[in-house]
């Protein structure tokens, strides 16, 4: 019966998984092993050939070296991946430093939602400061060099194992630029996985939000440039039920979304809205504004801190002026007492109002801070002093979105400069003014 033909083996990938293969199908016996057969009648031996049959010699043991020595290398590589393998035979993953974070982060959150009452402030602190610590490490400066690095280092690593088979071909080892991009991934995905952590805390029922813990939340979400969670949290911080805890049951106590002390702080909401332009993120810009500058609350207290100061001085203005008429009567002889306090009295009254009242409008229709957003016409002053954080933010929204060359600005096109535009309009206000751009005047 014949012997069936050797099916030949598929050409590897490159040379060196050639040799393995080779090596795992064809074991080769070491050659001082093999017997060399001499004729019985044979000629005697000259120099020459004594020679060559000892050089032959020499390049056997030589070889059989070799085999024997890669022989105990393959076993100890071996017996490394055994030992760096699980007892189930599944390999062995090695703790990075992003990993032992992210469970300690996970640990600190942990202990804010198993309170079964109300969590503590330190606890929320404690787990928004470890959010705050992993966003520092994720876009440290220092972590992108590293991922350079390390791109660069894979990229040289498979040009060089991969150097042998570029002649024929058969495989190419990619840029750094797409390792780069594929590390930079991970990163992003890891990002993201800290942005929702951090806002589960906010969103676990029983933490009461108080306006440290949401500069705090701010804060984090600016670190890792993720904006879309804050409109949300905004309108959380203003409309979001009081948690009460008693006799062992937690109640919530509906609050009033336009009282004054809901209203957030103006360089929290300046944060976030700096957040969403360098994010380039136009939804969550409005929902910053409009949680924020627009909210009754906030505008509430505006009032009372801008108008408490002018409001008690105008308020002691009559009385102040009275007591200056009644001095100054008494520096005169021309007409009785009573007369000259009243005549004094009718003067500084008149001359303060006067004077009060045309720096009031010069300072509401003060326009020199705008640049691109402006008040329709019509629009009372008042209205104009109460909502000019909003323009003003609006107008800052509209500058990052449009071009910055000035002598380009009204040619925006595109669906999102369309709905800012048709915004802007719905509040009072005008995009472009034709006749204060420049060159229109």
């Amino acid at each position: 019966m014949p012997r069936p033909a050797a099916i030949p083996l598929p050409r590897s990938i490159c040379r060196i998984c050639d040799s393995i293969t080779g090596n795992r199908f064809d074991p080769i016996k070491p050659f001082s092993n093999i017997p060399i057969p001499i004729p019985s009648m044979a000629r005697p031996r000259t120099r020459i050939n004594q020679a060559i049959l000892a050089a032959n010699t020499i390049q056997k043991r030589t070889l059989a070296s070799a085999v024997s020595s890669s022989r105990k290398t393959k076993s100890n590589s071996r017996n490394t991946r055994d030992a760096s393998r699980k007892p189930d035979g599944t390999p062995k993953q090695e703790r990075s430093p992003i990993h032992g974070m992210m469970e300690h982060v996970k640990e600190c959150i942990y202990k804010v939602t198993k309170n079964e009452g109300i969590p503590p402030e330190e606890d929320v602190n404690a787990a928004l400061e470890a959010c705050r610590d992993f966003a520092d490490v994720l876009t440290d400066e220092r972590m992108q060099k590293r991922l350079s690095q390390l791109a660069s280092e894979q990229h040289s690593t498979s040009s060089d194992l991969l150097s042998l088979d570029r002649a024929n071909g058969s495989s190419r080892s990619k840029p750094p630029e797409v390792a780069l991009a594929r590390l930079t991934a991970v990163i992003n995905e890891v990002i993201d996985e800290v942005s929702k952590i951090t806002l589960s805390i906010l969103t676990h029922p029983p933490v009461f939000i108080t306006p440290a813990i949401l500069k705090q939340y701010v804060d984090i979400q600016a670190r890792l440039g993720r904006p879309e969670s804050l409109p949300l949290v905004f309108e959380m911080y203003v409309s979001r039920p009081m948690p009460r805890e008693s006799s062992g049951s937690i109640s919530y106590v509906r609050q009033n979304p336009n009282k004054m002390a809901n209203a957030i702080d103006p360089k929290v909401i300046e944060m976030a809205l700096d957040v969403a332009i360098e994010a380039k993120n136009l939804d969550a810009a409005i929902g910053v504004i409009e949680n924020g500058y627009a909210s009754k609350a906030f505008i509430r207290n505006k009032l009372v801190r801008r108008c408490m100061v002018p409001g008690g001085t105008f308020a002691a203005t009559p009385m102040a002026a009275y007591i200056v008429a009644m001095n100054f009567s008494d520096l005169q002889n021309a007409m009785d007492a009573a007369t000259a306090t009243n005549v004094a009295f009718i003067g500084i009254l008149a001359y303060v109002g006067f004077t009060a009242s045309i720096g009031l409008v010069s300072v509401m229709t003060a326009n020199d801070q705008m640049q691109r957003v402006t008040w329709a016409p019509g629009m009372a002053l008042r209205s104009r002093w109460i909502r000019e954080e909003e323009r003003a933010a609006l107008d800052k929204v509209a500058c990052a979105w449009g071009f910055r060359e000035k002598w380009r600005q009204g040619e925006e096109e595109g669906a999102d400069w369309d709905a800012l535009r048709e915004y802007i309009g719905q509040k009072g206000m005008i995009l472009d003014r034709t006749e204060l751009m420049e060159g229109m005047q």
